[in-house]
């Protein structure tokens, strides 16, 4: 059985960078390279220089990830979007609105269901099996997964 902590809980208040890339969707290079392109993400680091990042820096990554991928901005012009919303929300005296939030939290709710559901197959597979020889519930789950995708891959051919 895996006691793993979910690396999303509430009270987590920083993440490190592996769970950072989970979240966002990214290649942890692709997340150091944002950090040195735009200023609004600092994480800390530690003394043996790991990153440490906050909510606001992922949300944060999130939106630079939606203007990017999503919206097709080149790096400057995202910076520029960013430094339009940081000015508009500095003139109506509010915090910066992203997009993305939604997306964020969305995520990390997805994340904490999967892990969740992993846990649950950790649990069925570890119940001892039937005599007529049941598959495990893992193997059982990744066959399913090879049928959707390739029900999915044979209707985009049409």
């Amino acid at each position: 059985m895996r006691a793993k902590e979910s690396p999303l809980s509430e009270e987590k208040r920083f993440f490190r960078i592996g769970e950072v890339s989970e979240i966002v969707g990214e290649r942890p290079h692709v997340l150091r390279y944002w950090e040195s392109e735009f200023p609004e993400i600092r994480p800390k680091k530690t003394r043996g220089s790991h990153r440490h990042y906050t909510r606001r820096d992922i949300d944060f990554l999130m939106e630079i990830k939606r203007l990017l991928r999503d919206e097709g901005f080149s790096v400057e012009g995202a910076k520029q979007r960013l430094r339009e919303a940081r000015r508009e929300a500095k003139k109506e005296e509010r915090p910066v609105e992203l997009l993305s939030d939604r997306e964020t939290a969305l995520r990390l709710e997805l994340i904490a269901a999967r892990d969740a559901l992993y846990g649950i197959l950790d649990l069925l597979d570890s119940k001892p099996q039937v005599e007529r020889k049941e598959r495990p519930a893992r193997v059982v789950v990744q066959e399913i997964k090879r049928g959707i995708h390739a029900n999915s891959s044979s209707t985009r051919r049409r």
